[in-house]
């Protein structure tokens, strides 16, 4: 077996299914899930349309790279959303979803013999980026967060001696769990910072579609191209359709940025196997190409938002995320108890699923920014995370 493997954590799903090992439900309350991030909202119909539509192409197998019209629809997303060019035959490359595509990057541009290898991740973070560290032979490096803004990262806190050694950096932008964004400045030191030590970022950026202030998130090429990086050197964005079209079984999304890492990207998904079945591909043109159907999922989520958030202010520390789907809640402290004591105790009473913020972090300097915390995936309907909402006040006030 590969010796690598012994050193990954449990997924944060399996440490909530040992945690609620032998409670007892309540049988007063139906189960309401807010744990895992799966869009449950309708899948258009005109995606399954496309989807079945495409079921000639089974009987051949498809290219790694694409079809064209994919790619050409992928690129033109791209411009309208962002406002930037790229080449839809050399810059952008089909992917099966963003999480699998986050973790072949990293053994794509990882170089194991290298003393001291080195992946730079934000904490809290999604821990595909520190499987995918640790099965490429590097090590990461959990760059410290301020919970006074936001669980921002510090990244002048990462010591130079770590800056040398990295060869890849994981953003996430909007984040998972805050919601927060990057402004363009933060953009500006990571480049400068990559340029001087030669690292590649890898932006994920699969929450971009979602979110509740007027202007729509920065994205890294975005970014990239305002501050006149327009060969997106180093850079590789991470794009999906689980999120913005509420398809995660289709496992569809799609990589953009430098040429040089889209190509050795794309020799290394060759022999991975990685190719985008016809039938997917066909319904992900669909998607790319239609903006109404994300317009009206976007206003679902902003009314959700707008109802749960003010019920759960009132008596734990929250606030509407700047996008994504999650609230990322403090434990109030008169309660007394650990963020997976909170989680417990909530599904024992009111059969409700948060999970616990330390689980979606590492201890760094002493400290596990994600302590204390709780994160909530308003993903179902409105009248059952209203419902959610209410619970977990009764939970709150009868523990205050």
């Amino acid at each position: 077996m590969n010796p690598l493997l012994s050193h990954l954590q449990p997924y944060p799903f399996e440490r909530l299914r040992q945690l609620f090992a032998g409670v007892k439900l309540p049988n007063a309350y139906s189960p309401i899930s807010l744990g895992m991030g799966e869009p449950r909202h309708p899948t258009p119909a005109f995606i399954k349309e496309a989807l079945t539509a495409s079921l000639d192409g089974l009987a051949a197998y498809p290219a790694t790279a694409g079809e064209p019209r994919l790619r050409a629809a992928c690129a033109a997303w791209l411009q309208r959303r962002y406002g930037i060019a790229v080449d839809a035959a050399t810059q952008v490359l089909p992917v099966n979803g963003s999480r699998e595509a986050l973790f072949a990057f990293a053994q794509t541009v990882i170089d194991p013999t290298r003393e001291g290898a080195t992946v730079v991740c934000p904490n809290p973070f999604y821990q595909i980026y520190e499987g995918a560290a640790l099965l490429a032979g590097a090590t990461p490096y959990y760059a410290p967060s301020d919970p006074a803004r936001n669980f921002a990262v510090d990244w002048d806190g990462v010591p130079e001696a770590v800056w040398q050694k990295t060869q890849l950096l994981f953003v996430c932008s909007p984040g998972n769990p805050t919601g927060a964004v990057m402004p363009l400045d933060e953009w500006r030191k990571l480049f400068e910072l990559s340029d001087r030590y030669g690292f590649v970022i890898a932006s994920d950026e699969c929450y971009s579609e979602i979110y509740f202030q007027g202007e729509a998130p920065l994205g890294g090429l975005e970014a990239a191209a305002k501050l006149g990086r327009t060969d997106f050197r180093r850079l590789v964005s991470f794009t999906s359709l689980s999120k913005r079209s509420n398809v995660p079984g289709l496992r569809s999304g799609f990589v953009a940025g430098d040429a040089a890492l889209i190509q050795a990207f794309l020799l290394y998904r060759t022999y991975h196997g990685s190719a985008m079945g016809p039938a997917v591909q066909g319904a992900s043109v669909a998607a790319w190409n239609d903006e109404e159907h994300v317009v009206e999922n976007r206003t679902l989520y902003r009314k959700k938002f707008a109802q749960v958030t003010p019920l759960l202010a009132g008596v734990m520390e929250v606030k509407l995320p700047d996008a994504g789907f999650y609230l990322w809640a403090k434990v109030p402290d008169a309660l007394g108890m650990t963020d997976a004591d909170f989680a417990r105790e909530l599904l024992a009473q009111y059969n409700v699923t948060v999970l616990p913020g330390s689980y979606l972090a590492r201890e760094a300097g002493g400290f596990n920014p994600g302590a204390q915390r709780v994160r909530m995936a308003l993903v179902a309907g409105t009248e059952e995370c209203v419902e959610a909402a209410l619970r977990i006040v009764r939970f709150i006030q009868s523990r205050t």
